[in-house]
């Protein structure tokens, strides 16, 4: 995967999150604070709790997740030791269905390490 499609991503999220804005009424602006609130830091370090959605997106197989998982990691000084069994949480719990998620998460990965 090429940075450009990283960028893409990237800058297709932010307008999708303005769109959903710009639409929200206050019952939909008030569960994506929840979501947002959910991933600061508390008992669990926001580094865990970016593992976790990783590894809940895995499983839900959800790919534009994925990507936002990888890079909030990568960005929590996540290690690729921490990533490999976070993604093998995933795998197990999901089976062999996950395995084409986990070719991308760690396209991703790796990109984001070559930066």
């Amino acid at each position: 995967m090429d940075l450009s499609s990283l960028e893409q991503w990237e800058n297709e999220r932010s307008e999708g999150n303005d769109l959903i804005l710009k639409n929200a009424g206050l019952q939909m602006k008030r569960l994506m604070n929840i979501d947002t609130a959910a991933y600061r830091e508390g008992a669990l370090s926001v580094k865990t709790k970016e593992l976790l959605g990783l590894t809940a997106s895995l499983v839900l197989r959800c790919d534009d997740c994925i990507t936002y998982h990888i890079r909030r990691s990568h960005e929590e000084g996540v290690t690729s030791e921490e990533l490999e069994e976070a993604i093998l949480v995933g795998y197990v719990v999901g089976g062999s269905i996950v395995v084409p998620h986990m070719r991308r998460a760690f396209a991703r990965w790796e990109q984001l390490q070559a930066e």
